[in-house]
């Protein structure tokens, strides 16, 4: 293929990719095959000595997005030059001190404080032009809103979410495909919105890595110091080990044992000079600065053999291809399988069976496809559905292409309705995972909801399956056995009724004075005068009821079940019939699902935004510029913190 025209599609890719990357929070390709491309694109430049218009070498980044204000960065942000060679780092120290620390994969953030007050936070957007995102910055979870020092400070760090918060984000979401991709993505969109109170719940974190500036401070010439100092403010740093070019490797070989356990998500490392001045004097080139340099884990790549293309269908209909092939060692574990994604990544790397293939783990922990080393392409596409054997179509979102059963009435299609039913929030049936109901399906044990209080009934198939012994078997039908008893609310948001979350569920059994009967007999008109329901919502809701099917469903599902009486009300005259709203994080309670639960035992209503109904605010950032807070003032509401208003309402701590 001719070089410039070679170079020309790399261009276009790789732009598209970024583009992806930064401005959506989307990955079209995978880092490896970014960096291998990315490589190949330079390495031409170099040969032909031509640079196009466009090409990502010369670019740090994309345009941030219009949705926030955006702000010019006093000294332009860069990328940084990688290597994946380990002796590549000595020959950069050569005889100069380094810091060696985690490059974390979240979203750069700029901090500036004045006063001792943070004054404004920026992302790092196109490395020029960035996104002021203050009021989300103040809701990162360890972030110094005041510090000792009262002089002007900079600082540049990385927001990120760790892997343990992530996965409990994503296990509070029942639907998997509702659930986030990734730590960075879910950072990323978390802190680049406009609602702060988004960013509260996410749990992002902040770690410094760079001091920009600091008034007069002296630090000794030292980066170390500067970090230091840093530190002693009340931020978190990037953990980091001083290093020799003799020590450098040793170091490098320590990080790549810790990254099997550190909680935050990390691409590699960074090494940067600790002498300030010297690290100034040696410049920049137009994209890098000279006084550091990124490490990149060098990809261990296995060969092996593609023996199968596994068809996973999901509750939403979307069949994905997963890569089976012979077991390899990769970073320390066998691994066999490897999902493709979709159709297009598929075709992309012509898959056939019999195909000798590349793997590795993305980052050292998701394993991918590298390479197809023969390139046959003759995997066929289903044409039928490998559960119900229902018609397959190929359809395309935003040019990429996935498979899909068309099949309404697909098995596990169930699933979802199934997955929510068994929720922590709905009958909170333990030892249910999604992969444990859809083996249950599959082998017709679970038709519908009552079906589930039944499977004693396959006591012997459902021991010997694999994952089942007779003590997992036990704890399944006790956990079965409680959730017998339970309430209308967890009924109510467990039959998945459209638009019925859990707190709209437990509004609908308070004012229907948790009496089922009388819930499903009410009218459209009756159900619409319920404060937080409007008409949509009330059809949708009456029409769950006046279909025979779902009561046919319901009521079988009831002769399982025993309905608790409805709680008794703690009456609170001051709460009693009033509308209150409750944003921030909390001290005296748990979560503000447990401050909520408490209100309501005393008679009050619990909306989830500002309206002139509502009595009061309860927020412990009474000072914030949140939506919420704007919108009280607007009313003239009273914004209460949470100790003020349990002791204005006679609110009891939680016990």
């Amino acid at each position: 293929m001719d070089k410039m025209v070679r170079m020309q599609e790399l261009v276009k890719v790789l732009s598209e990719a970024a583009y992806a990357y930064y401005a959506k929070d989307e990955e079209i390709i995978s880092n490896f095959e970014y960096d291998r491309m990315y490589d190949e694109l330079e390495a031409l430049e170099k040969e032909t000595g031509v640079v196009l218009a466009g090409s990502p070498t010369t670019k740090v980044g994309y345009e941030a997005v219009d949705e926030l204000p955006k702000e010019r960065h006093a000294a332009p942000m860069l990328s940084l030059a990688k290597t994946k060679e380990r002796e590549e780092l000595s020959a950069f120290l050569g005889e100069k001190k380094g810091l060696l620390s985690w490059k974390l994969d979240g979203l750069t953030v700029v901090l500036e404080y004045f006063g001792g007050t943070l004054q404004k936070a920026v992302t790092r957007g196109n490395g020029e032009v960035g996104e002021i995102v203050t009021n989300n910055a103040r809701m990162f979870k360890n972030i110094p809103l005041q510090i000792p020092f009262m002089g002007r400070l900079i600082l540049r760090g990385e927001a990120v979410i760790r892997y343990s918060d992530f996965e409990e984000i994503n296990r509070k979401i029942t639907n998997p495909d509702e659930q986030y991709k990734n730590p960075r993505n879910l950072c990323s969109g978390s802190v680049r919105q406009l609602n702060n109170e988004v960013t509260a719940g996410r749990n992002v974190r902040f770690y410094g890595f760079s001091l920009v500036e600091a008034g007069e401070e002296e630090f000794d010439n030292s980066r170390e110091n500067q970090l230091l100092f840093l530190k002693e403010q009340g931020f978190e740093i990037v953990p980091f080990k001083v290093v020799t070019g003799e020590t450098v490797v040793a170091a490098v070989e320590e990080f790549a044992e810790e990254i099997k356990t550190f909680d935050v998500p990390s691409d590699g490392l960074v090494l940067l000079l600790d002498d300030i001045a010297y690290g100034k004097s040696l410049g920049r080139t137009a994209k890098f600065p000279r006084d550091a340099i990124a490490f990149k884990w060098a990809d261990e790549v296995r060969e092996t053999v593609l023996r199968e293309i596994e068809w996973s269908p999901s509750r939403t209909g979307l069949i994905n291809p997963v890569a089976i092939f012979d077991p390899v060692e990769l970073e320390g574990t066998t691994v066999s399988r490897a999902s493709v994604h979709n159709i297009s990544v598929m075709r992309s790397l012509k898959l056939g069976i019999g195909d000798r293939i590349t793997v590795y783990k993305a980052n050292m922990i998701i394993p991918q496809i590298a390479d197809n080393l023969t390139g046959s392409n003759t995997v066929e596409i289903p044409c039928k559905c490998p559960v119900c054997e229902g018609d397959t179509a190929i359809e395309a979102v935003n040019e990429v292409q996935s498979l899909f059963c068309v099949n309404p009435a697909c098995p596990v299609k169930k699933i979802k309705s199934l997955t929510l039913f068994v929720s922590r929030d709905a009958l909170n049936m333990e030892g249910l995972s999604e992969a444990t109901l859809e083996k249950f399906v599959g082998a017709g044990f679970v038709k519908e909801y009552r079906d589930l209080f039944r499977l004693s009934e396959h006591r012997d198939k459902i021991v010997s399956m694999e994952g089942f012994g007779e003590k997992s078997f036990e704890n399944l039908v006790a956990s079965i056995e409680n959730a017998r008893k339970t309430t209308l609310p967890r009924l109510l948001y467990g039959l998945g009724i459209a638009n019925i979350g859990v707190a709209t569920a437990k509004v609908m059994a308070r004012e229907f004075d948790h009496d089922l009967e009388k819930m499903r007999n009410a009218t459209p008109e009756e159900v619409g005068l319920v404060e937080g329901i409007g008409p949509v919502i009330a059809g949708t809701f009456c029409d769950y009821f006046r279909s025979e099917e779902n009561m046919e469903v319901l009521e079988r599902l009831l002769d399982e079940l025993e309905l608790e009486a409805a709680p008794e009300v703690q009456k609170n005259d001051m709460i009693t019939g009033k509308t209150f709203v409750v944003t921030g994080s909390l001290t005296h309670f748990t979560d503000r699902s447990a401050f909520k639960e408490a209100i309501e035992a005393m008679g009050g209503k619990v909306a989830g935004s500002v309206s002139a109904k509502t009595e009061c605010l309860i927020n412990n950032d009474t000072a914030s510029a949140s939506s919420k807070n704007k919108k009280a003032k607007e009313l003239g509401l009273k914004i209460l913190s949470e100790e003020d208003f349990m002791q204005e309402y006679g609110l009891p701590p939680q016990m």
